[in-house]
């Protein structure tokens, strides 16, 4: 194996749900432990030694530290956010020991994060782009791209995105094939907009990438709100039918009304929307939809909103579920006005790229990091902690644990 240069050298390389999230846990569930998994649902066997490379990269990162200009910037664009927690991202250091790494003789990847929930939840976006990036560093297929052509291939997204009305945003930091691919993509995506509103007369618009390296870097919106973590973890404390309304209670209490797009599926649309009261509904800005059919699920929204006397289209849909530009146009002239809808495009932006020796696309990744145990402090017991989505392939944990509460919820 080569010798690879950090792949992660910013703190703020990172997706801003990790620091919402952050803050959220030392507000909530300061003395919380957990245990996280790397899950590759494609069950890739990697490259024997691959394993140790990764954990070079991690060991590594004990030495990343947050700036004053990452500071600086956080403080202007996530203003929601108290000086105390500054001042703790100021003191936090990575901690390796938290992340054990193992491979197989086959060469599946093992990775298990464990500890206190406020410092480990900051591994799973280095981890995964790391992984992403690593694999592709290794198989040869960084020096076969032709940066000018993603770059313009990306651009040329973005113009179709923005000349049909798309509200779009980057979230590709987790399965990037690199760092400086996504740099490529946003600053691609800046510029498209930027020529569509001066050349084209768009009603499109480019409102930033979840990426807060790059939000400061391109000077955008740094957008994200939760994870489903949040309510994995609460189904442990209130059950499955409670978790989701004691979490947008907690959450709204912690953010007072800020960070208001509310990941509604951890359960599936069910539990979520017969709990859903109109207080919150009210409060929250709108919806993430992160699985199932994106026309079945907005048909369930607007139908739930206006039970509850809200007008739709006051309410806000992000659809973040493996999208396309496509699919997203063809879903925002179905939508026509309805509701509030905006796109978050991560693997068909970050993860497309193509060889430039073969004109195919390399294969992308399709890895995650999810939560499968939690105490709430350090003197409890543990619990599995699942996630059952809208979508069968997404259901993540304990399988009695996932037969017994879909069982449950009917």
């Amino acid at each position: 194996m080569k010798n690879i240069n950090q792949i992660i050298t910013h703190f703020t390389d990172n997706d801003l749900y990790t620091f919402t999230c952050q803050y959220y846990i030392l507000h909530t569930y300061p003395r919380a432990e957990v245990r996280y998994s790397f899950f590759d649902r494609n069950k890739f066997c990697y490259p024997q030694g691959f394993g140790e490379l990764l954990r070079e990269q991690v060991d590594n990162m004990r030495n990343i530290l947050i700036t004053d200009d990452e500071i600086k910037f956080m403080r202007e664009k996530i203003y929601f956010l108290p000086e105390w927690y500054y001042n703790f991202l100021r003191g936090f250091r990575f901690n390796p020991s938290e992340v054990h790494i193992s491979q197989d003789i086959e060469g599946h990847l093992s990775v298990i994060i464990e500890g206190k929930w406020y410092s480990t939840i900051m591994w799973e976006m280095p981890i995964l782009s790391t992984i992403s990036e690593l694999l592709h560093i290794i198989n040869g297929d960084v020096e076969k791209v032709d940066r000018i052509d993603e770059y313009n291939r990306a651009y040329e997204k973005g113009i179709r995105a923005f000349t049909n009305g798309l509200v779009l945003s980057d979230m590709s930091t987790r399965r990037r094939f690199d760092f400086h691919n996504q740099r490529d993509i946003i600053k691609a995506l800046k510029n498209a907009y930027t020529d569509c509103i001066n050349k084209l007369n768009c009603n499109g618009r480019f409102v930033g990438t979840s990426n807060v390296w790059f939000a400061k870097e391109f000077d955008l919106m740094p957008i994200g709100t939760l994870s489903h973590q949040i309510i994995c973890a609460e189904e442990c404390v209130s059950g499955v039918f409670e978790c989701n309304y004691n979490v947008m209670n907690k959450w709204s209490k912690c953010y007072d009304g800020d960070v208001g797009i509310f990941l509604y599926d951890t359960f599936g649309d069910k539990v979520f929307l017969n709990n859903l009261s109109k207080r919150l509904a009210k409060t929250f800005d709108g919806l993430r939809v992160d699985s199932g059919d994106e026309k079945e699920q907005t048909e369930k929204i607007i139908t739930k909103y206006r039970e509850l006397g809200i007008d739709p289209s006051s309410k806000a849909i992000v659809y973040s579920n493996a999208l396309t530009i496509d699919k997203a146009i063809e879903l925002h002239r179905w939508i026509n006005g309805r509701i509030k809808d905006s796109y978050g495009i991560g693997t068909h932006l970050g993860g497309q790229v193509k060889n430039n020796e073969t004109s195919e696309y390399f294969p992308y990744s399709n890895i995650v990091i999810k939560l499968i145990g939690f105490r709430i402090t350090e003197t409890r017991e543990w619990h599995d902690c699942v996630k059952l989505s809208c979508d069968k392939g997404k259901t993540i944990g304990n399988k009695e644990k996932c037969n017994y509460l879909l069982k449950v919820i009917g």
